[in-house]
């Protein structure tokens, strides 16, 4: 099961592929190794680390993403496979000819689902939350009222206090949901990938440049589990205390991809939960399925939780 995030963060680090296995070396020491069929996502953050057209190759051939991140904790650069699917061209050619109706119907399911998940991190925070989950249930097509600017400006505040303000610039919390996001944006890339689905095409976003633009649209209802988290981390520091992202802090949220949210076959992590929309994105663009298959909130243990 593909569900590790594998992180480079050293200058120093030489990575290498043996016998099915992905090899970090520090300083000419052996660092640790993890099986490539277990990966999700490759993430270089050290900027003089070291890999070879060959890691590039064989990880493309296991369809997991390649992920440079700049200064700011954000993708700068992906390198992702463009074969390995026994029926990708057909699904691409798809999904390049989808209709704006369509397009904009999926957009509202995803935007419908991503203010309900704000919701549901509110209540598990112990925080009004209603009046967000009114605004889910008038999301329309293409939210063409922009409900989801409209619950973010309610949201920010309750879970992170009045004073914050979301600035991928900014360090501290700022910079662990930067992490985090990043962590969700390469996880998805490889699901898309996994689906035969071409990243870039997307339903909603338009940067132009970006080569995981449909990635930007589908980690949205996942997003809010990551804020989550943060905000968990932040509670728990003095109010003296600066918000370090840590080695500790980072593999905490890396775990939220091992979240179990629900879904119509039961619970399952995070990570399944996105094969799975991304296969029924496919299935929607050749014209299998009406709609997406997107998960619940997390199991009742976990929102009985404060955060």
């Amino acid at each position: 099961m593909q569900n590790r995030v594998v992180e480079i963060t050293s200058d120093g680090a030489h990575i290498s592929v043996s016998r099915g296995f992905l090899a970090v070396k520090i300083n000419g020491e052996k660092a640790g190794q993890v099986a490539i069929d277990d990966m999700a996502a490759l993430i270089i953050r050290g900027h003089g680390a070291s890999l070879s057209v060959n890691i590039c190759t064989r990880l493309s051939e296991a369809n997991v993403p390649i992920v440079i991140c700049g200064a700011n904790q954000s993708p700068a650069s992906v390198i992702w496979p463009v074969s390995g699917h026994f029926s990708q061209g057909l699904r691409m050619q798809a999904q390049a000819v989808s209709n704006k109706p369509l397009l904009k119907r999926l957009w509202a399911q995803l935007i419908k689902a991503k203010i309900g998940a704000q919701a549901d991190v509110l209540e598990t925070c112990n925080l009004d939350c209603d009046d967000l989950r009114a605004m889910a249930l008038r999301v329309k097509s293409g939210d063409s009222e922009n409900l989801e600017a409209q619950a973010a400006r309610r949201y920010w505040p309750r879970l992170m206090g009045d004073d914050f303000k979301r600035d991928r610039d900014q360090d501290g919390v700022n910079a662990a949901l930067n992490y985090g996001y990043t962590i969700l944006r390469a996880a998805t890339a490889r699901s898309i990938l996994a689906a035969g689905l071409h990243p870039s095409l997307s339903l909603q976003h338009q940067s132009r440049g970006d080569a995981l633009r449909l990635a930007d649209d589908l980690m949205e209802l996942f997003r809010p589990w990551v804020d989550h988290k943060v905000r968990t981390l932040a509670n728990e520091l003095d109010s003296s205390e600066k918000f370090d992202l840590d080695q500790d802090r980072k593999a905490i949220l890396v775990g939220v991809l091992t979240l179990d949210l629900q879904g119509p076959q039961g619970a399952s992590p995070m990570q399944i939960c996105m094969d799975g929309m991304a296969q029924s994105l496919a299935q929607v663009f050749l014209g299998e399925r009406k709609a997406l298959d997107l998960p619940g909130p997390p199991l009742p243990l976990m929102r009985t939780q404060s955060g």
